[in-house]
């Protein structure tokens, strides 16, 4: 915890003006402190931070400091997953794979499972790579074609 802690004062001194309240959310939800986080994350991720979005998005999931709604997840993860965040993807790719705040659809799941997955950290790829291929079993040949498909006509948009 101690180490977290510095981590996260050493990015507060180092980090710009306009990220620190980032980090500071992020502080408080290393504290578990999710109402604070989420009074900080909302603001930002309204004027289109993509890391608050996505964190946002992960509070509403697992309802921390927030009432739980996959809707509202669903939402928040869309609009960082658009402008290229891959664990964002990655949440809404699993959402959609199991039908929570959106309609199940095996495509959209498979589409940003795989968007995540190219762009996923090194450490992380492995995982998001199982739990890829664990969901394009469950596809047939024209599913697997048609998500490919939207993978590779996807680019990102910035909202701001």
């Amino acid at each position: 915890m101690v180490g977290v802690a510095a981590l996260i004062w050493a990015m507060a001194v180092v980090t710009p003006v306009s990220a620190q309240p980032l980090a500071q959310g992020v502080a408080a939800l290393s504290r578990q402190d999710y109402q604070r986080a989420s009074q900080i994350f909302i603001p930002l991720a309204e004027r289109g931070n993509a890391s608050a979005q996505a964190y946002l998005g992960f509070l509403f999931e697992t309802g921390r400091g927030v009432p739980q709604n996959y809707t509202e997840a669903a939402m928040w993860y869309r609009r960082a997953a658009e402008q290229g965040d891959s664990l964002a993807q990655y949440s809404l790719g699993l959402l959609y794979d199991r039908g929570q705040g959106v309609p199940r659809d095996i495509v959209e799941a498979s589409k940003w499972l795989n968007l995540s997955t190219a762009a996923a950290p090194p450490k992380a790829r492995e995982a998001r790579q199982r739990i890829r291929d664990a969901v394009t079993r469950k596809m047939s040949r024209d599913e697997i074609a048609q998500a490919r498909l939207k993978a590779l006509e996807w680019a990102p948009t910035r909202e701001h």
